[in-house]
């Protein structure tokens, strides 16, 4: 072999050495960003499932509006939904929730919608057990609840035993120490096909009808607003469901569910109609928050 042979098998070898080097890099430094990229997505999955989950807060508003009657001038709402019992929320944040909420001594309580989740199975210790602790929320003027999508037999059992009026596309006329009442309308979940809105609005109809009377309507899905305010009049309108969107960021949400496609927000203004819905205290099947915590609503209602 010449030594010119001698010299290309050399400089092959040192260029195979080189070419191996580099392939050895490149994969260490892909190796080190599929790492990175692991462990920023545990941890972003585990703080949003553990943390954003776990912290409750309380959002406050004001509800002006000049129907609303003197006997009813400063009285407090506590809006609670979708609890989705199993999923992430379980006996010692329901313990939490009552304990929050009777804190504000709220005259009336509103539940709006899927108490278990349904992909748990409730057993009869923990039955007993929200039963228990339900009973316990005090409201002076009453405590009131409607069905959401996912709520079934173990709804009904729960909330009668824990002293709540169940609105099933029914109203209750609410007194408050005086003559003039307000009107409370409660819409069951339109995803079970179990929504009525002409029952619930059955009062509209009544020869007693008052077309000043200040009107509160409770549903689970907020898109079902559109059918109340093309057909009725609600001053006030609770929902649940939208969980917000459960991640949230400075361009809204990219996760949207049945009957929150339109709704998803806090706040919406609807024909004369104000819309708040809840964020919710448990998860959905996304199991996750970001940037939306858990919350409770508080209003108070003022005439002036």
């Amino acid at each position: 072999m010449t030594r010119e042979e001698l010299n290309k098998k050399k400089q092959k070898k040192i260029s195979n050495e080189v070419n191996r080097s580099k392939r050895k890099k490149i994969i260490l430094f892909f190796f080190k960003i599929l790492m990175i990229l692991i462990a920023f997505f545990g941890l972003f999955y585990l703080f949003n499932k553990y943390i954003f989950t776990n912290k409750i807060i309380v959002k406050e508003e004001r509800i002006s509006n000049e129907k609303i009657p003197d006997s009813f001038n400063g009285t407090k709402i506590v809006q609670f939904s979708d609890l989705h019992y199993g999923s992430t929320f379980f006996m010692d944040k329901v313990k939490e929730i009552v304990k929050l909420i009777n804190v504000r001594n709220p005259d009336l309580i509103f539940f709006t919608g899927d108490l278990i989740d349904k992909n748990y199975t409730l057993s009869a210790k923990e039955q007993e057990e929200l039963i228990l602790e339900l009973s316990k929320l005090n409201a002076s003027i009453g405590k009131y609840a409607i069905i959401g999508d996912e709520d079934k037999d173990s709804f009904l059992t729960i909330f009668n035993q824990s002293d709540f009026t169940i609105l099933n596309n029914d109203f209750d006329l609410v007194y408050n120490d005086s003559e003039t009442p307000i009107l409370l309308v409660g819409i069951s979940s339109k995803l079970q096909s179990a929504s009525n809105v002409d029952k619930a609005f059955s009062y509209f109809n009544s020869e007693t009808y008052n077309s000043d009377i200040y009107t509160i309507t409770l549903i689970h899905e907020p898109d079902l607003a559109d059918d109340i305010v093309s057909f009725y009049h609600s001053d006030l309108i609770l929902a649940g469901h939208s969980h917000n969107g459960n991640i949230r960021s400075p361009w809204g949400t990219p996760y949207k569910i049945d009957g929150a496609y339109k709704y998803i927000d806090e706040y919406y203004s609807l024909n004369n109609s104000e819309l708040y819905i809840s964020s919710g205290l448990g998860t959905n099947d996304l199991g996750i928050r970001f940037l939306c915590l858990p919350s409770v609503n508080f209003f108070r209602l003022s005439n002036k």
